[in-house]
């Protein structure tokens, strides 16, 4: 039910209409971060002695959990737009702090230069933009002005993305 509150909300700050993909996002992040840590499990000392590995493991668990804690955010009943769209910038801002420390660029000697770049770069980029996407979300709910709940679309399209590109790193590329 819509009170009257949110009654003239444009659809893009009206939680209403977004209840079912924020639930279809909170099922799915829940399914995807039980399933990683299972792969994990299986790839786990390799992981672990590999130096940019580790952190591109972790980066990809926090942004999981980062991504189902913005969709409990937006199905929590009650709470004004800008307070979700605070704790979205909050989450945001977090994962990009996390994931930029995680990832960040490591130095490999004995690759071909372009190869040095790909595994320094790549990592960082593909885990960033969904973070960048976040904040943007966040802020946007919180003005009510800007694309609001589209941004936060992007970033579960987006993270979902680099969470199953690093996902297939640490299961199968690390093996080749």
């Amino acid at each position: 039910m819509i009170d009257a509150s949110t009654a003239d909300l444009p659809v893009a700050y009206d939680l209403e209409p977004w209840t079912d993909l924020m639930v279809a996002t909170v099922g799915a992040m829940a399914a995807l971060a039980g399933l990683f840590f299972v792969a994990l499990s299986i790839n786990v000392d390799l992981i672990i002695h590999q130096q940019r590995l580790p952190g591109r493991a972790a980066a990809t668990v926090v942004m999981l959990l980062t991504l189902l804690l913005a969709g409990i955010a937006c199905l929590v009943p009650g709470q004004p737009g800008w307070a979700i769209g605070l704790e979205i910038a909050v989450l945001g801002i977090c994962v990009t702090a996390f994931s930029a420390r995680a990832l960040k660029p490591q130095t490999i000697d004995d690759a071909p230069a372009l190869n040095r770049f790909i595994y320094r770069v790549e990592p960082l980029l593909i885990m960033l933009l969904p973070c960048v996407v976040l904040v943007v979300a966040g802020i946007s709910l919180m003005v009510e002005a800007g694309g609001g709940l589209y941004w936060l679309a992007a970033a579960f399209v987006t993270g979902i993305f680099a969470c199953m590109t690093n996902a297939w790193v640490l299961l199968v590329e690390i093996k080749r």
